[in-house]
């Protein structure tokens, strides 16, 4: 009895000892995993026959790899030069201060991921956050928190229909 594989997608397309498609793997299984699993990283490297720090090497050079899932909701926040301006700087700080994580991390319950931006190209309604695709403009630290908390109530409302099903 053969196990099936979920990722044979991903490394059935490859030619195995061949580093020349290591890029085009590594953005295979972030695409399937939304991230790069440290199990993955070594399956890659055997696959392509190089050293798993080789693999790692090259995935932290480019900015697009992740090395944790992303949260439910990604926080983009602007700190483009309209944003900055108009205190992005303290919307970042809040939403900081409120999630208890930095720029670049995601909670620990996997429900927010703050990432910054050069600029999200929405000037006009500075300073702008994007949560997933949905933009909220013109933030103050007291706005901000109530879209946060808007978010969180969607998280506990979900939660508690999901214990119902």
């Amino acid at each position: 009895m053969q196990i099936q594989d979920n990722t044979q997608h991903i490394y059935g397309k490859y030619p195995l000892g061949d580093a020349s498609c290591l890029i085009d793997m590594l953005q295979d299984v972030q695409e399937h995993f939304g991230y790069l699993p440290d199990a993955e990283m070594q399956r890659v490297a055997r696959h392509v026959d190089i050293p798993v720090s080789r693999v790692f090497g090259v995935a932290t050079f480019y900015n697009q790899f992740r090395f944790q899932p992303l949260g439910k909701y990604v926080v983009k926040v602007c700190r483009g030069t309209a944003c900055h301006v108009k205190g992005s700087l303290d919307i970042l700080t809040t939403l900081e201060n409120e999630l208890g994580i930095k720029a670049g991390q995601t909670t620990r319950d996997l429900m927010f991921t703050i990432e910054t931006v050069a600029c999200i190209g929405a000037c006009s309604i500075a300073p702008v956050i994007a949560v997933n695709e949905t933009f909220h403009g013109g933030l103050t630290t007291k706005s901000l928190q109530k879209v946060l908390k808007s978010y969180q109530r969607q998280v506990k409302t979900s939660e508690v229909a999901d214990e119902h099903v």
